[in-house]
């Protein structure tokens, strides 16, 4: 009877902890531990033409630990009457569209529904504007606030030439290289104000549009896109990943899902896979997912106790530049020293300090290599105790949940955590004490009656 106890127990946890995981993940693109995280869109009119006005757009990312890496952000929109893009700078449109009415001076893109890019680094300065030529890369506010804004500067034509005719685009559209980014509409907020070089002189934008795009995990992936694995040094258990957390092989029916590393046609198969670079091609796994946080529990000391973390690289097409890691543990209140990583705590909840942001250090293991030996980075955790709280009972030691390049990863189910060599015992021997205290209950009660 205790032996089904357990599982029971277990599995009424993890249920309550899915149905407020899904209350907190939705597709609205709430993030309860980045709750005003979001990318900004900062439309600024600087001056009129005599058809239209220039204007400088600006991405500002103001999300703590979600980034946008390479191939980078492209942004698009539907112009609200017939405007075209007469000329670019710090940007381009991938497409010119139909210009065939223009005879002399042909516009940069005739497209009613344009779609821009950053340019790339090493673009000649006189096609530069600040905060451009990132090859559309841009860093969480809080790994690098200075490179977390991008830039283009466009001549808009056929457009109105004041406050009152010229109108703001519409159906704002953010890939990051891929979906996951919801616009809203354009509004009209308080102008701009810029400070010149030597900060003596403001000045201020004739118009400024604001559009605000927030990012749905269940949007940009069809699937999860990392796990966590636990182990401890008080169990030789380790618990893996759940089977099939970012899909399962179906080498049956889709060849292709993921690659053998023992295969001798591995390096062939990488190379010449032709698809799209962000399309992950992952190690055959039992979990499939191209990333995998390991948890464990390494040592206890009588004041401290210490954890290693290791992240696992599984996509053979990606290097995770700048990556970054968001765990969530009661204990990070109280840390001492973490070894190979930044650390920054996030307090999405005011005073609570249970969240906290890892990084890697700059040109050492700031990038994560693809699948192979060299796939993984690594640190270890010294927290101090707090002998009021603290417990390796019930898998406490244990993070509630983890986050990798802003994605919630998949957590084993909490009644396969690594329990303690006693635990089955003293629930079987509380389960046992219930008994007896019932059947000596019910007998006394039969022999007064």
């Amino acid at each position: 009877m205790g032996s089904l106890l357990q599982p029971m127990m277990g599995y009424a946890i993890f249920l309550a902890f899915f149905l407020s995981f899904t209350c907190f993940t939705s597709t609205g693109a709430y993030d309860a531990l980045d709750p005003n995280g979001n990318i900004t869109i900062k439309w600024d009119i600087i001056s009129w033409t005599p058809d239209g006005y220039v204007a400088v757009v600006t991405l500002f990312n103001f999300q703590q630990y979600r980034h946008i890496q390479a191939p980078g952000w492209s942004l698009g929109w539907t112009w609200a009457k017939k405007e075209v893009i007469w000329s670019m700078v710090g940007g381009q449109a991938t497409e010119q569209g139909d210009c065939s009415k223009y005879k002399t001076t042909i516009p940069h893109s005739c497209k009613k529904t344009p779609t821009i890019v950053d340019l790339m680094p090493g673009t000649p300065y006189n096609q530069q504007i600040a905060n451009c030529c990132k090859g559309g890369v841009l860093s969480s506010w809080i790994q690098d606030p200075a490179n977390a804004a991008g830039s283009f500067q466009l001549s808009v034509g056929a457009a109105g030439t004041s406050n009152k005719t010229v109108r703001a685009p519409k159906n704002f559209t953010l890939n990051a290289p891929g979906p996951g980014y919801s616009c809203g509409k354009a509004r009209i907020v308080k102008p701009s104000r810029f400070l010149s070089a030597d900060k003596r002189r403001a000045t201020q934008a004739l118009m400024t549009w604001n559009v605000t795009c927030t990012y749905s995990q269940f949007l940009a992936n069809k699937a999860p896109t990392c796990c966590v694995s636990l182990s401890s040094f008080y169990n030789d258990t380790i618990v893996p990943c759940p089977a099939c957390s970012c899909g399962c092989q179906r080498n049956m029916t889709e060849p292709g899902s993921c690659v053998d590393p023992e295969s001798p046609y591995l390096a062939s198969v990488v190379s010449s896979s032709g698809k799209n670079s962000n399309t992950p091609l992952v190690r055959c796994t039992n979990h499939m997912c191209p990333i995998r946080v390991h948890w464990h529990v390494k040592l206890n000391y009588k004041e401290y106790w210490r954890v290693k973390v290791t992240i696992t690289n599984f996509n053979y097409r990606m290097n995770y530049s700048a990556w970054n890691l968001v765990v969530q543990h009661p204990n990070f209140d109280n840390v001492t020293e973490i070894f190979s990583f930044n650390y920054k705590p996030l307090t999405p909840y005011g005073a609570i300090n249970d969240t906290a942001m890892l990084w890697g250090l700059n040109f050492y293991n700031d990038l994560l290599m693809h699948a192979g030996p060299t796939g993984n980075v690594q640190s270890e955790i010294l927290f101090q105790k707090d002998k009021a709280t603290f417990s390796f009972a019930k898998g406490w030691a244990f993070p509630r949940r983890i986050y990798f390049n802003g994605d919630n990863c998949v957590m084993p189910p909490p009644d396969a955590y690594p329990w303690l060599p006693n635990a089955a015992s003293h629930q079987l021997t509380s389960l046992g004490k219930l008994i007896l205290t019932v059947l000596s209950t019910l007998g006394f009660l039969y022999a007064y009656a």
